[in-house]
């Protein structure tokens, strides 16, 4: 397995793991309106502070990590946005292989610090907090619909 930068050019690799993953067990998410989930990969890929990650086995991407490099009063971070492993890799150690691949990249870097957000009952937490990720004491993700 090998890790390489993704960029626009990987979008619709990108689109098709995104949407084999998420529309499935356990988030099964709605990302039926393809243009909805192009405009998103192009949210999270196109930004000029985007860095985005790819997970490879042989030439097909099994895992990526959507994120950008935001500079904080702390140092600066990869905010991850997105992190995913294709279906039939989890459980496999393979993701645990890319965090930490993902971790001595922007390390190299000069990054401080690995941000994300994710859902206490979502399998994901779990994972994190196996792959040494901590909680933010007094932190709270709000939002509101219009």
């Amino acid at each position: 397995m090998k890790i390489k930068e993704l960029g626009t050019d990987n979008i619709e690799e990108i689109k098709k793991l995104f949407f084999e993953v998420f529309s499935g067990e356990p988030w099964n998410d709605d990302w039926s309106d393809k243009e909805q989930l192009h405009e998103y990969i192009i949210d999270l890929v196109g930004n000029r502070n985007s860095l985005s990650l790819g997970l490879y086995e042989g030439d097909e991407l099994i895992g990526i990590s959507l994120g950008s490099i935001m500079h904080w009063y702390t140092g600066t971070e990869y905010y991850i946005s997105e992190f995913c492993i294709k279906t039939e890799h989890q459980g496999k150690s393979a993701g645990s292989f890319f965090l930490k691949q993902a971790e001595e990249r922007v390390k190299a870097k000069g990054i401080t610090h690995i941000y994300l957000q994710t859902d206490r009952t979502a399998p994901a937490y779990s994972f994190y907090k196996k792959n040494g990720f901590d909680e933010i004491p007094d932190h709270v993700s709000l939002y509101k619909y219009f």
